[in-house]
């Protein structure tokens, strides 16, 4: 083979290799982005999972006639968040147990479908977006609950994100009545145009160059 010959096979087979690179670091990086996802699922269902027990450890400790009054209460906020969002006749319904001398708690979503009613956990009951605002109302419940009660802002870091769009405005009417209702100021971050533009006061922040620039929004 003459050394122009043996030139172009070799460029042949560099280009060949070139090609096998780029493909496979392309799998290399969907791979990645895969698994950061999957991270962040892990990690949203292990705060979920945290939320729940603290709720659990939290009844635990007080009297049986206390703890009637906090399960009612907690009952009667997040069955109005999730009405006040879905815009249904859905209920949030915890069921207590004894089991060895414990109380063991369950926590389930009632709807009704043709006068029947269907009883659910709430991780699957209509997707993510249930057990976003259940989580939410949750969290907020607790806050309101504890004793002596904690003082400040209640601050949300992408409130109820897989609750589809055209909920969004239940969500925002919801929490401006929460903040009024209890006097306290909400501070989020959002990634939801509609929650952004139903605050008193919204800040846009991009990334530009490695640099956070702020703008005020309204």
């Amino acid at each position: 083979m003459r050394p122009v010959e043996r030139l172009a096979v070799i460029r042949e087979e560099l280009e060949e290799r070139k090609r096998v690179y780029n493909q496979r670091l392309g799998q290399q990086r969907q791979l990645l982005r895969e698994k950061e996802e999957l991270e962040r699922q892990l990690l949203e269902v292990k705060e979920r999972q945290q939320l729940l027990e603290k709720v659990r450890t939290l009844l635990h400790k007080v009297s049986e006639y206390a703890r009637q009054q906090a399960c009612r209460e907690i009952e009667q906020m997040i069955t109005s968040a999730l009405q006040s969002v879905f815009n249904s006749d859905i209920k949030f319904r915890i069921e207590t147990s004894e089991t060895r001398g414990r109380t063991e708690m369950e926590f389930y979503v009632v709807s009704s479908y043709g006068g029947a009613e269907v009883v659910t956990r709430p991780q699957d009951a209509r997707g993510g977006g249930v057990v976003d605002v259940v989580s939410l109302a949750l969290r907020i419940a607790l806050l309101q609950i504890y004793r002596p009660l904690l003082p400040g802002p209640i601050i949300l870091d992408e409130p109820a994100k897989h609750v589809s769009e055209e909920y969004a405005g239940n969500v925002a009417y919801f929490l401006k009545n929460i903040s009024q209702y209890f006097q306290r100021q909400i501070i989020m971050v959002t990634h939801n145009q509609t929650l952004a533009e139903a605050a008193d006061r919204s800040f846009l922040v991009e990334m530009k160059d490695g640099i956070s620039h702020v703008q005020c929004r309204t």
